[in-house]
């Protein structure tokens, strides 16, 4: 075999590339496969957060099919049952359900078994891309992709692209599938109690495309932009801001910005608007600025630390105990009893959340004036205040 050859299988037609070569382009084309996921099958076709112009969006659906070989309708609609059924045993992938490790380590098993489900796939792939390309070539031969994309790494850099083209065919089933899903549902900080256990992993969304952000995803799903505080980052939101500047993106929707007016005397219609839209920001809110106090006035009063209640059970008071098994339940509740302040402001809660299940305007208004006169009168000053910037609560325009 001539040495010319040998030099191609092994080096590729980039003979001379080095180590840095190799990894630049691996790091180039797994972020390319991020942002396809984040931005075009997330942002965009799941949520409809923002519109991208046809030649960008096509770029994204060829390159999601050489890269990944995932069909646009069936990574849509799985996602959008685990937004519809997240937490119960019909979400496809909830750790609570399945547990960490499955979630974790087999997470794209988990995507397959709910792809095959083809009346979830109808009912949930709504809206989807469906020409004669999807039909045709997408669509039916999903394989085909990865297996061109293969032959693409292999001229370029012979056995050494072969194991490039490896490591992308686990880099989304591990990111996205495992950790994503898995570690999005598990570990991290929450701004939001959103009615699930979704988490945020990091503050800055940087490494793979700002789903780092999970927590705060969950609470404003249609939202083109993850990052919601000052301090945090998501690279995808950069990236859709560039395509936007150069008018190749849309947005269309961005989590609302909420604003708090000084000296309101009673809840109004702009506070019934606004609680509605920042329900979980309403419960977080609660949590930090009521149970948090009344935690510390109890504890101080009985002479004891804050940690002779469990870590675990402190945080579960914010999501009054939801995600508890039954006897972690009970032991809250014995704590509870034996806590005076924290038990009125753990029932001045299950009344808030139970009003902001309501989706009756009128009925919520009068309820929450209700809630907010008794709250002032309840001589616990933590929940005093709360109630005075909760009746100013008003939407403002979105910030970008």
């Amino acid at each position: 075999m001539p040495d010319s050859l040998i030099s191609f299988v092994a080096r590729g037609w980039f003979t001379d590339a080095s180590w840095g070569v190799w990894i630049a382009y691996f790091l180039v084309v797994t972020q390319l496969t991020i942002f396809t996921v984040t931005l075009y099958l997330h942002r965009s076709q799941t949520h409809r957060g923002v519109d991208f112009h046809p030649v960008l969006a096509h770029a994204f659906r060829l390159w999601s099919w050489l890269s990944t070989a995932m069909v646009t309708k069936q990574w849509v609609a799985v996602h959008r049952k685990h937004h519809a059924k997240c937490e119960t045993a019909d979400d496809p992938h909830s750790p609570m359900i399945h547990g960490i490790d499955k979630v974790l380590w087999e997470g794209v098993d988990l995507y397959r078994i709910a792809a095959r489900d083809m009346d979830e796939i109808e009912k949930y792939g709504r809206g989807t891309p469906d020409d004669w390309i999807e039909r045709n070539v997408y669509a039916r031969m999903p394989s085909m992709g990865p297996t061109l994309l293969l032959l693409i790494n292999f001229f370029l850099f012979g056995a050494v692209g072969v194991a490039i083209w490896a490591l992308q065919m686990v880099w989304i089933p591990f990111w996205a599938a495992g950790v994503v899903n898995g570690l999005g549902h598990w570990w991290g900080y929450r701004n939001f109690e959103s009615a699930d256990t979704s988490t945020n992993l990091s503050p800055w969304g940087v490494f793979i495309g700002g789903e780092e952000l999970h927590n705060n995803h969950h609470a404003f799903p249609s939202s083109a932009k993850f990052a919601l505080r000052r301090f945090e980052f998501d690279i995808g939101w950069a990236a859709i801001r560039f395509f936007a500047f150069l008018r190749l993106a849309k947005v269309l929707r961005v989590a609302p910005t909420l604003d708090v007016r000084a000296n309101v005397p009673i809840p109004d219609s702009d506070t019934i608007r606004a609680v509605l839209a920042h329900k979980f920001h309403v419960m977080s809110d609660y949590f930090r600025g009521v149970i948090v106090p009344a935690l510390q006035e109890d504890a101080a009063r009985a002479g004891a630390s804050l940690k002779a209640m469990p870590r675990k059970l402190r945080k579960a008071l914010g999501s009054g105990g939801r995600w508890l098994d039954s006897d972690a339940r009970e032991r809250m509740g014995h704590w509870i009893s034996q806590a005076p302040t924290v038990k009125t402001v753990m029932e001045y809660r299950h009344r808030l959340h139970e009003m902001l299940e309501n989706r009756n305007g009128e009925a919520m208004l009068e309820a929450l004036r209700q809630w907010c006169h008794e709250a002032e009168r309840s001589g616990i000053r933590a929940l005093q205040d709360f109630a005075a910037r909760l009746k100013g609560y008003r939407l403002s325009s979105a910030a970008a």
